[in-house]
């Protein structure tokens, strides 16, 4: 099908699990290949569109803001809240190991993505989905001439959906308000909201410039070098 040429395990497992029987999958749309595009069992008519981006949101900035125009658009980003990474062979079908990573995916690294289009959460027609999944990270031995000791051994060639855990919709520029915890003093800087969401300073840094593009966060003063910031009441 269009589209699938390069389609990752997962990627075709989510639109599946997105997807209702009478909706179309690789669909065309005003010029661009949809993942799913949803109809309103009245005449087959369109209704709306789900997207799923497991990574790189920088390659949809013109295809979202045309979509928008005219159609409902949910876009669908999966974060691993437990994942297992899955060694094979050069084959890619002889398994090795099977190992449960220590890592546990949280809603905020949405905003390592966001970043690239945070001013589209303040649109009518937008809709962001995190789907919260349990998911196997399938890895190769890494080919070619090693050219350094830091080049890692082994690369991530495919993921692939064990179920899919929880859903959160983010539909308006108010429903980011959660990432600013109530207990947090303001205004405040992004290092404050790193501690208080127990996260690196770089991750808040992304968090506060995309609520600030979206209008949820003001710049509101600053203290020393650093830009202090207020929810947006």
């Amino acid at each position: 099908m269009i589209g699938t040429l390069h389609e990752t395990e997962l990627h075709a497992a989510l639109k599946r699990h997105y997807a209702r029987p009478i909706d179309q999958l690789e669909a065309n749309v005003d010029g661009y290949v949809v993942d799913v595009l949803r109809a309103d069992g009245v005449g087959g008519i369109a209704r709306d569109i789900i997207e799923i981006q497991t990574h790189n949101f920088a390659a949809l900035k013109h295809k979202l803001p045309r979509l928008l125009e005219q159609h409902a658009v949910t876009l669908v980003y999966p974060i691993a809240a437990e994942k297992w990474v899955v060694r094979v062979e050069a084959n890619r079908r002889t398994v090795i190991g099977r190992r449960k990573s220590p890592h546990r995916g949280h809603l905020s690294e949405l905003f390592i993505e966001l970043v690239s289009i945070p001013q589209l959460v303040a649109h009518p027609n937008f809709t962001l989905e995190v789907a919260l999944i349990h998911e196997e990270e399938l890895r190769c031995p890494a080919t070619g001439k090693r050219r350094s000791r830091w080049l890692r051994p082994w690369r991530t060639f495919n993921r692939r959906l064990l179920k899919v855990v929880d859903r959160v919709a983010l539909s308006t520029p108010d429903d980011f308000r959660r990432f600013v915890p109530p207990d947090l003093s303001s205004p405040f800087t992004s290092h404050e909201l790193a501690a208080a969401l127990d996260q690196p300073d770089a991750l808040a840094h992304k968090i506060t410039y995309c609520l600030r593009k979206m209008g949820t966060l003001d710049v509101v003063g600053k203290r020393r070098n650093a830009w202090l910031y207020a929810v947006n009441e």
